[in-house]
């Protein structure tokens, strides 16, 4: 069993035991008030009878302070089961948050792992350009965006493959220069610091994240609008867009490999047939 599964079963245990005690504590509480209120009456009645003959007046007045004791007693022990009470709730509360996170987690965790078996399940070029904007599109909700991929014989940025916007519309970048350039050159990924009143400029992204296989920038996704109903990104995507880019360089980089490859061994295969003719 997965550790993920070990938390859930171990969050799901405490959360029942903490209902328990909740319900127990809630229970005693009730009892409690309407001992509270019964010993009140009593004390009322004690109050009421209170012009008794003088004989009677000092028993009367005995039972009174200690009913006034008993009702002091149990105003501090509700008081306590109270503050218990709501201890239990915090706790609750912090256990349903966590529970949330963990959530969240498992799914990136099933996500990314769907995402980086369709990435590796081929060695065509194109095929892995297609599902890396697939991935884009349902893992991060982004409606505009472009993938961009270095030429080391001219140090630019080209575009490959975009989405929502034309793939000739988004220009070369030489490595360095501007938010696309600059997050090419350092590895680091860039997001702007507030989406409020964004206009699409296709040298100032949203979004830049470096396609990194260790510390080398083979690329990078650019995204220049988000799905209507995703308004902003989550710490989650913020994981989700490191691990992707690994393993979207690494699927890039392999394919590309196997192009050229493929290309070499046709021609040497082309000058062999040739020689043998």
């Amino acid at each position: 069993m997965s550790r993920s599964s070990d938390d859930n079963n171990n969050i799901s245990s405490r959360g029942e035991e903490f209902l328990q005690i909740f319900k127990k504590g809630a229970d005693f509480t009730h009892e409690l008030l309407k001992e509270n209120e019964r010993l009140r009456y009593r004390m009322l009645k004690l109050e009421e009878s209170i012009a008794l003959p003088d004989d009677d007046e000092a028993d009367v007045s005995h039972e009174a302070m200690q009913l006034r004791l008993k009702i002091e007693e149990l105003e501090k022990e509700k008081e306590e089961i109270l503050g218990r009470v709501r201890k239990v709730e915090e706790e609750n509360e912090d256990f349903a948050n966590r529970y949330v996170e963990i959530e969240e987690e498992n799914n990136m965790l099933a996500n990314l792992y769907i995402a980086s078996f369709q990435l590796h399940s081929t060695l065509d070029f194109k095929e892995v350009l297609q599902i890396i904007l697939e991935i884009v599109i349902n893992l991060i909700g982004a409606e505009e965006f472009g993938v961009l991929l270095l030429d080391e014989k001219t140090n630019k940025l080209e575009p490959v493959a975009s989405e929502g916007v034309s793939t000739s519309a988004l220009p070369s970048i030489p490595v360095g220069q501007g938010i696309i350039g600059e997050a090419t050159e350092s590895g680091e990924n860039y997001f702007i610091d507030s989406m409020t009143g964004y206009q699409r400029d296709f040298e100032k992204p949203l979004v830049c994240i470096p396609l990194k296989i260790k510390e080398h920038v083979i690329g990078v996704v650019v995204i220049y609008k988000l799905l209507v109903q995703k308004d902003e990104f989550n710490s989650v995507d913020y994981e989700l867009f490191t691990l992707l880019a690994g393993h979207a360089a690494t699927a890039v980089f392999s394919s590309r490999l196997y192009s050229d490859s493929e290309r070499k061994l046709s021609t040497i295969q082309g000058f062999i047939d040739l020689l043998t003719k």
